[in-house]
């Protein structure tokens, strides 16, 4: 579904950066139009309006939040300022795609979740590593049994991008960032991945952060981890673990996980998204992302012929297509919400607490 009824939905994107970018591209291609952006400055607004094809640019995120032209309020701005944000568009009555981290405190989340509840409009994170049609295989064919019993949950999240200590960015510092920066960054993807392909919740871990480098490019002292090993175990008596880095060379996006039941296990790789692998005792089976080969609820995500790769903005824009539909009245299963931003800043939270007691600790549901 590309617009509600004959309109086509349109989107305020409020920061323009590499993931608002990211958005504007999974609005145009869901059939809606980007008729506001709002950037740091008017003059920024004016700029990235122009590169982004939106129709107008808003003088500030508070214009473009009531501006009557816009549907879905899109915060793509960084972490600190997400709460208040995605709050203001709720209260405005908008539909609101916020990034993760839903907020930088689990009280901040929360409050976001209760908002959209009452104010009963869409409210999506875009948890987007969900909509690889291969992953789909993979909770279908779990849910159907195929895995036996899931025993072991393992995988890890491998980025490079702040390998080096002249890099530095927004993140590194905790009053913009949040108190965790790989984990909260990353680490959470692939746990809201683990929970939604296998049904499996974490309910305890222990975690050890640690950093590559203890100063940056502009010489303060770095107090945010680089990278995370977390050990967990899940409500249906699964143990697992994740190692989760922004400093690993050579790593660009590396999300990797096998699922391992009693009967078969389950295996994917972000960089090489186009197969999923299926093992046995006595085999191993590459799933190809083929739309006449894949469960109903996997090939409807499958756009392209096989051997045409899919990737990351491809999954942006099934996200986005699923927000439309959503905002049109649609049930959408699956649709990330801000239910799963609040457990994204649950675990984020055990992960933090963890690390500073070096002690297990509950994850609250």
């Amino acid at each position: 579904m590309s617009a509600v009824g004959s309109t086509p939905v349109r989107s305020g994107i409020i920061g323009a950066g590499f993931i608002g970018t990211v958005h504007a591209h999974a609005v145009r291609a869901a059939g809606g139009v980007v008729s506001r952006v709002a950037d740091s400055t008017p003059e920024s607004s004016v700029r990235a309006a122009q590169r982004l094809g939106a129709v107008a640019a808003s003088e500030s995120a508070e214009a473009l939040v009531t501006s009557d032209d816009v549907d879905v309020v899109h915060v793509c701005t960084p972490n600190a300022t997400h709460a208040e944000l995605a709050g203001l568009a709720l209260r405005a009555g908008k539909a609101v795609v916020c990034e993760k981290p839903l907020a930088t405190s689990v009280a901040d989340a929360d409050r976001l979740r209760a908002l959209a509840s009452d104010a009963g409009t869409v409210a999506a994170v875009p948890f987007v590593y969900r909509y690889y049609p291969t992953v789909r295989e993979a909770r279908e064919r779990i849910a159907g049994g195929e895995a036996g019993r899931l025993w072991l949950l393992h995988g890890s999240y491998l980025q490079d991008w702040l390998a080096s200590r002249d890099e530095t960015n927004w993140r590194v510092d905790p009053g913009v960032g949040g108190g965790s920066r790989a984990f909260g960054d990353i680490g959470v993807h692939w746990c809201d991945l683990m929970e939604f392909v296998t049904g499996h919740r974490i309910t305890a871990l222990t975690a050890t952060t640690a950093r590559a480098h203890e100063t940056r490019a502009d010489g303060a002292r770095v107090t945010t981890e680089d990278g995370a090993c977390v050990l967990f175990r899940t409500d249906q008596g699964a143990t697992g673990s994740v190692l989760v880095s922004q400093v690993s060379p050579g790593r660009k996006n590396a999300l990797t996980f096998s699922f391992d039941g009693t009967e078969a296990s389950f295996a994917f790789d972000q960089e090489r998204p186009e197969t999923l692998r299926v093992g046995c005792v006595g085999e191993d089976r590459m799933v190809p992302r083929d739309a006449d080969l894949l469960t109903a609820a996997a090939a409807r995500y499958a756009v392209l012929p096989p051997g045409h790769p899919q990737g990351y903005q491809d999954c942006f824009n099934g996200f986005f297509a699923d927000v439309t539909a959503a905002v049109g009245g649609a049930e959408v299963p699956g649709l990330p919400s801000f239910a799963d931003g609040v457990r994204a800043a649950r675990i984020t939270a055990a992960v933090i607490e963890s690390a500073d007691k070096a002690a297990w600790v509950d994850v609250l549901p």
